[in-house]
């Protein structure tokens, strides 16, 4: 199946007739030149069966640019509709945009009701902003047919254009899309890649409060981002690049301590921006571990693997100490209670790294530097990737035990973070699979634009990567497949008798109207905590 690349204007003007991305309202030109003006778009997030939260970024005066701190307060007025011509209003209200929050706006709008779609703006000065397409979760005692999610990961911005965004804000069928990590990355231009397709802003690798409210808003300037944001609430959690490569709870492989300032500076201000410019509800501790419902289909339980975590070990050794933690103690207890207390038929695990055990030593050994490369982690002695939950197997024996122990069916992990698409049974015991029981599934998203092994060994797709992934296969009988090439997104469908994740690739992340195609349908039955592949897409 191959999607004709919607351009850029299409999926605007269309939009009216798909409820992909609405019309928007035209300021006045004199106001657009001396007073608010609304440049970086609009945005909904996380959705509740009564509510959802909207945001803006409102500009007072052309002076007040993104990281300037400059700029007088300015009053927005937001109001949600039940039509795209705002005749029949359903709640209103207003908020202040300061230089304190970079002049971004939220508005945590509730009454609203379950499994409904809404259209939302905002006005400031007399100016209005583009209008958005939202829409609210199921009621929590609803048997909803289905959910259906957008599910993407891995966006640098240098690496390509966002052609992914632009095919899923062009679907009117998805009831929010699952934004996996790395929304952003850190790195200065030049570094990664070393040949920029287009070039970000600040140039040089961010670091300060100021860099990272630039770099967000430089991102919210491209079009296919802006117009996923307006098309769908997003669901997201951060992984590591939002703050900085291969973040632990003290600091990061990208960080050099004194020279680019006290790492606990730099996250600080990485999480404010984040939460400024992100459409996302601050969780316990100001992190993104949280849990969305969808009637009792599926709960969401989403899980933050940086802020709590131990540094990763080099070679493996200490993987397996009960001291080390990806977690954190109190998310996994908050996990693991809240998986048992669940009345919902399907659990869906928001997961930034892979939880699937995977050896990586079987692999031809000049094909070893460039995975671990693509993986963002030392090359030497790779055998396995210890910046995922394989370098920390207690957390994860724990967290599997108590699937089995349990009695847990239905678990599906969805993952992002290793740039390829892959579906895997999760296992409890990876040595002795498949003798020994799965008591999950996993379902991986590939990147948006960021390097995978193809780019990383300037080769064709489907070549040399055929011998890693027939490796791979090999030494862990759990993965059902792996594509080590391709960029793209998914799309998650879960209804009671199963859960299906499409999976699409791009034709060139360089070109900004790149089709789109499905490649594989993977899914796990009701109960069966095994992954098969799926004779058809499920639209």
């Amino acid at each position: 199946m191959i999607s004709a690349a919607p351009s850029r204007r299409a999926v605007v003007t269309a939009a009216a007739a798909t409820a992909a991305v609405l019309p928007v309202a035209a300021a006045s030109r004199a106001g657009a030149d001396t007073g608010p003006a609304f440049h970086h778009g609009v945005a909904s997030g996380d959705p509740l069966p009564d509510g959802v939260l909207l945001w803006t970024r409102v500009t007072p005066v052309p002076g007040a640019v993104p990281g300037s701190g400059a700029g007088p307060a300015v009053t927005v007025e937001w109001e949600v509709a039940g039509d795209a011509a705002f005749s029949a209003v359903v709640a209103r209200g207003t908020v202040e945009a300061t230089a304190a929050t970079d002049h971004t706006v939220k508005a945590d709008v509730r009454g609203l009701a379950p499994d409904t779609a809404y259209h939302y703006r905002f006005t400031a000065g007399g100016v209005r902003s583009p209008a958005g397409r939202t829409r609210t979760a199921p009621g929590a005692d609803s048997d909803p047919a289905n959910v259906r999610l957008g599910v993407v990961s891995c966006a640098n911005y240098e690496a390509g254009h966002f052609a992914a965004y632009r095919h899923l804000a062009a679907r009117a069928d998805l009831h929010a899309v699952l934004h996996l990590g790395d929304y952003l990355y850190e790195y200065g231009t030049g570094e990664y890649p070393a040949e920029p397709a287009r070039r970000h802003e600040p140039a040089h690798e961010i670091v300060t409060l100021a860099d990272y409210r630039v770099r967000h808003a430089h991102y919210r300037t491209d079009p296919d981002l802006r117009a996923l944001h307006a098309a769908h609430p997003l669901i997201a959690v951060w992984d590591d690049h939002e703050t900085a490569n291969d973040a632990w709870r003290e600091g990061a492989e990208n960080h050099t301590e004194g020279a680019e300032g006290a790492w606990r500076d730099r996250r600080a201000a990485a999480v404010q921006a984040y939460f400024e410019w992100m459409p996302v509800r601050a969780s316990t501790e100001g992190t993104t571990y949280r849990r969305l419902t969808f009637g009792r289909l599926a709960d969401l339980h989403l899980l933050d693997l940086r802020t709590f975590r131990d540094q990763q070990v080099s070679g493996g050794a200490g993987v397996d100490s009960p001291d080390r933690t990806i977690t954190g103690r109190a998310q996994l207890d908050w996990l693991t209670s809240g998986l048992s207390a669940s009345a919902a038929r399907w659990h869906l695990i928001g997961n930034p790294v892979m939880i699937s055990p995977v050896a990586f030593g079987s692999v031809p050994a000049f094909l070893l530097g460039p995975i671990a490369e693509c993986l963002g982690v030392p090359a030497g002695g790779l055998a396995i990737n210890t910046d995922q939950w394989d370098g920390y197997t207690h957390d994860r024996e724990r967290l599997l035990r108590h699937l089995r122990d349990a009695g847990i069916s239905n678990t599906v992990f969805l993952t992002g973070d290793i740039h390829m698409h892959w579906a895997n049974d999760v296992p409890l015991n990876a040595a002795t699979y498949p003798l020994s029981p799965a008591v999950a599934t996993e379902f991986v998203v590939t990147s948006v634009t960021s390097d995978n092994l193809d780019d990383i060994l300037g080769v064709a797709p489907g070549s040399l990567s055929l011998l890693a992934s027939a490796a791979v296969r090999a030494a862990n009988r759990h993965v059902r497949w792996v594509d080590m090439d391709h960029h793209g997104y998914a799309v998650l469908d879960v209804t009671e008798e199963r859960a299906q994740m499409d999976y699409f690739v791009l034709s060139d992340r360089a070109d900004p109207d790149a089709t789109s195609a499905l490649t594989r349908s993977y899914r796990t039955l009701d109960g069966r905590q095994r992954v098969t592949r799926a004779d058809a897409p499920v639209a």
